[in-house]
C-alpha cells in the first residue's frame, strides 16, 4: 500500500534538530556527510544510492562527489561518507549501491569495484555484486572494444545478520516454463523419479527419488543476480535518473513493510518515490536546492 506524501518537506541542516526521524519523509538539503553526521543512529532499515560517478558531471555545487582530483580521491570520499551510513542504518540493515565505471585515456578505471574493496577494508560485508543490464544503452561510435551497456549494484551488510526478504522479490520459475533450456523439458514435471539420470546429477538418489516441481519454491526462484532494467527518464531532470524498477527490489528485500528508506544522494527522488508507492518512509539528502526542490515536485505532486 502506498504511504502518504503529505508530510514531505525540504530541510536545511540547521533544522534537524526538531525533525520527526520516526515518521516524516525527509528531505535534506546539504552535502552528505554533514546531513548523515545529524542524524540519529539506526534511524534507517536500508540505504538505496547511487552517487555522482567520478568525472561524469557538474552538479553545481561546491564540495560535490565526483569532482576530485583523482580516482583515490574519490574513493576516500565515498568510504567516509559510508561510513557515515552505516552508523545511521539500523544493525540488521543493508547498503545498495549502485556505481558505473569511467574512462581514462581510452583504459578502464574500475571505480565500482575500487570503492566496492575500499568499503569492505573499511568493515563493509559484502554479500552480493547485480548487473545492472541495460537494454537502452545509450548507442557509441566506439572501435576499439565492446559498447557498455551494464552498471554494478553492490549489496553490503554492516557484518552482522541482516534483512533480507527472499520472498518479496522471486522470480518466476523458467526450468518448465517455454524459455527452459532444459533437455526434455516439460515432460519432467510432476513425474515421480522424472529428473534426467545423466549429467552431473546421475547417481543423487535424494535428487531423483522425487518429483522436480515439488523441489520449487512455489512463490518463484530465487532472484538472480543479472537485472535487465531500462535507464530511468524525468521530465524535469537533465541527465539519466534512478530506474524505479531497479530500485523497487532493493527497498522490498531490504526493509519491512513499514521500514525507512536512506538515499544521501537523492537527485530527483525516485528512491524517495519507490519507498512511498511500497508503503515505506524515506530520508533524502543532496548536496544541490534545485534538486531537493525537483524532488519534492515529483513526490507531492
Amino acid at each position: 500500500m502506498a504511504a502518504d506524501r503529505s508530510d514531505i518537506a525540504v530541510h536545511a541542516l540547521g533544522e534537524l534538530a526538531t525533525a520527526d526521524w520516526a515518521g516524516a519523509n525527509l528531505i535534506i538539503n546539504g552535502p552528505a556527510r554533514e546531513a548523515l553526521d545529524a542524524m540519529p543512529a539506526g534511524a534507517a532499515h536500508v540505504a538505496v544510492t547511487s552517487p555522482p560517478y567520478f568525472g561524469q558531471r557538474d552538479y553545481g555545487a561546491a564540495g560535490q562527489i565526483g569532482a576530485e582530483t583523482t580516482p583515490d580521491d574519490y574513493v576516500a570520499a565515498l568510504v567516509g561518507i559510508f561510513r557515515s551510513v552505516r552508523r545511521v542504518l539500523r544493525d540488521d540493515g543493508t547498503l545498495w549501491l549502485n556505481l558505473g565505471d569511467k574512462y581514462r585515456d581510452g583504459a578502464l578505471l574500475g571505480m565500482p569495484w575500487r570503492v566496492a574493496l575500499a568499503l569492505v577494508d573499511d568493515g563493509w560485508a559484502l554479500r552480493s555484486d547485480i548487473i545492472w543490464h541495460k537494454p537502452n544503452a545509450m548507442p557509441h561510435s566506439v572501435k576499439t572494444r565492446p559498447t557498455h551497456d551494464h552498471e554494478y549494484l553492490f549489496m553490503f551488510s554492516k557484518g552482522g545478520p541482516y534483512h533480507y526478504d527472499a520472498d518479496a522479490i522471486r522470480e518466476p520459475h523458467r526450468t518448465f516454463s517455454e524459455d527452459s533450456k532444459m533437455r526434455g523439458g516439460r515432460g519432467h514435471f510432476g513425474r515421480r523419479d522424472g529428473t534426467p539420470e545423466a549429467g552431473k546429477n546421475r547417481g543423487n538418489g535424494n535428487l531423483h527419488d522425487g518429483r522436480w516441481d515439488q523441489a520449487f519454491h512455489p512463490m518463484g526462484r530465487n532472484k538472480r543476480t543479472v537485472w535487465s532494467v531500462p535507464l530511468g527518464k524525468y521530465r524535469e531532470a537533465h541527465f539519466a535518473v534512478f530506474p524505479p524498477a531497479l530500485i523497487e527490489p532493493c527497498i522490498l528485500a531490504g526493509s519491512p513493510a513499514d521500514g525507512v528508506v536512506l538515499d544521501p544522494f537523492f537527485g530527483a527522488g525516485t528512491t524517495g518515490l519507490v519507498a512511498c508507492d511500497t508503503g515505506r518512509r524515506f530520508i533524502g539528502v543532496d548536496i544541490n536546492r534545485d534538486y531537493c526542490d525537483m524532488a519534492y515536485r515529483r513526490l507531492v505532486t
